[in-house]
């Protein structure tokens, strides 16, 4: 990791990393066991499909801001790469505030969404809806945090991914 990040900044990567492999472990876990289960007994667990997915989901949304400072996204660079520096970075602050109102703007759909699924459950484990769905609001949280704390990196460098180190990838650890 970088020199430059704070120790809460450090913290929360950790934190978010932590929940990305835990949740692919237990994805994966769950997964070969119930392909182990279904080719030696010729059964399955009921609700191993359905949990697997839900994780998946979490997984992707939790993942993003990892994702973003890593590099891993699509990126149009050529325009604000192509301006002069002062240009680049007011066109980059302006991609920023575009990017920090859409996630606000997700994090309040999915909230909505939240607050509408309450009633339904899962056909397999018969939890709320609204715990699936609040991944959502969630993740896009996650990675309004993320864009925040490699903003002012993205807008004097035009790179999201500030906390890379010797070894490449910012996600791996």
């Amino acid at each position: 990791m970088s020199p430059f990040l704070s120790t809460a900044e450090k913290a929360f990567l950790a934190l978010n990393r932590g929940a990305v492999i835990l949740a692919l472990a237990a994805m994966a876990c769950l997964v070969f066991a119930n392909v182990m289960l279904r080719f030696f007994t010729n059964n399955s667990i009921v609700w191993a499909e359905e949990v697997a997915r839900y994780l998946m989901i979490y997984m992707t949304f939790l993942s993003a801001g990892l994702a973003l400072r890593g590099g891993l996204l699509v990126a149009v660079s050529q325009i604000h790469l192509r301006l002069p520096q002062g240009a680049a970075r007011l066109l980059r602050g302006a991609m920023l505030l575009v990017l920090l109102v859409f996630c606000g703007w997700m994090i309040w759909s999915g909230l909505e969404y939240v607050s509408r699924m309450g009633r339904q459950v899962t056909p397999a484990t018969r939890i709320s809806f609204s715990h699936i769905y609040r991944a959502m609001p969630i993740g896009f949280g996650l990675l309004m945090i993320h864009i925040l704390l490699v903003s002012r990196h993205f807008v004097t460098q035009g790179r999201f991914d500030a906390d890379t180190h010797e070894h490449g990838s910012a996600v791996g650890g």
